[in-house]
């Protein structure tokens, strides 16, 4: 069974005080939960995240992106060995305001994912179809070749490890989302590249998450599919209750 993963993209949100207050709110709403729960602040906010989660089990620590070398003259980057001294487990990469605010490529993905799979981080790469590719009906072409290309050089073994998440970019902080029907479509899709490229055992232990807008009243209906294995969540990541209600679905 794949264990399911609940994960907060608090994006460009929060200053150190307030991580950790959000935080302190968490803890005790997800005390029982039973599914994987990440929590992923800007980088500036990750020590004070990190003092934060003393003391629970419950919460691992994500970072939303990072580089692909490891030192040297990259004005602004961080690298895998500064985040895994802060205690980050997950690192999101590829996520689609990367993409579509700093060029972030298909080829500095990969590279990315190798890199964190080396430093054995957990990365959580997003695939995802504009608003134009969903119209013009190539969402699985789209979603299939980037899930290739990020992965392109990754050994079964490794594979296993990554965790995918399927961002409908013309869901993302629109309110709009896909039907539980159209994600857990996709992602079956995804899955079943996944056993083109390695083998349907690999495809069968990659945990695949559901992105665009996923709340506390989606969640219920998106989570009970057969291959959403969790949720990368975004707004609603930033409200103590809804994000517990949201776990709550996978306990």
């Amino acid at each position: 069974m794949r264990k399911p993963i609940i994960a907060g993209n608090w994006k460009m949100n929060m200053t150190p005080s307030q991580t950790v207050k959000l935080i302190e709110e968490i803890k005790p709403l997800v005390a029982e939960a039973r599914c994987e729960i990440v929590v992923c602040p800007t980088h500036t906010c990750l020590f004070a995240a990190k003092e934060a989660l003393k003391g629970t089990d419950r919460i691992s620590l994500g970072a939303q992106d990072m580089f692909y070398e490891e030192r040297g003259a990259f004005t602004g980057e961080v690298s895998c060995e500064s985040l895994l001294e802060l205690g980050v487990r997950y690192v999101i990469i590829g996520h689609s305001e990367r993409r579509q605010y700093f060029a972030e490529s298909d080829e500095t993905v990969s590279k990315k994912v190798t890199k964190a799979l080396e430093k054995r981080l957990i990365p959580i790469v997003c695939v995802g179809e504009s608003l134009t590719q969903k119209q013009r009906g190539v969402t699985n072409e789209t979603v299939g070749l980037q899930t290739r290309l990020a992965l392109f050089g990754v050994g079964a073994g490794n594979a296993e490890d990554v965790v995918i998440a399927y961002e409908p970019i013309w869901a993302i902080g629109t309110g709009m989302t896909a039907t539980s029907a159209e994600a857990n479509g996709t992602i079956r899709r995804i899955r079943g590249v996944l056993a083109e490229m390695y083998n349907p055992e690999t495809s069968r232990k990659v945990r695949i998450l559901y992105g665009g807008s996923m709340n506390a009243g989606n969640a219920g209906e998106l989570l009970s599919t057969s291959d959403i294995d969790g949720g990368l969540i975004g707004g609603a990541s930033l409200k103590s209750g809804d994000f517990a209600q949201i776990v709550g679905n996978l306990s």
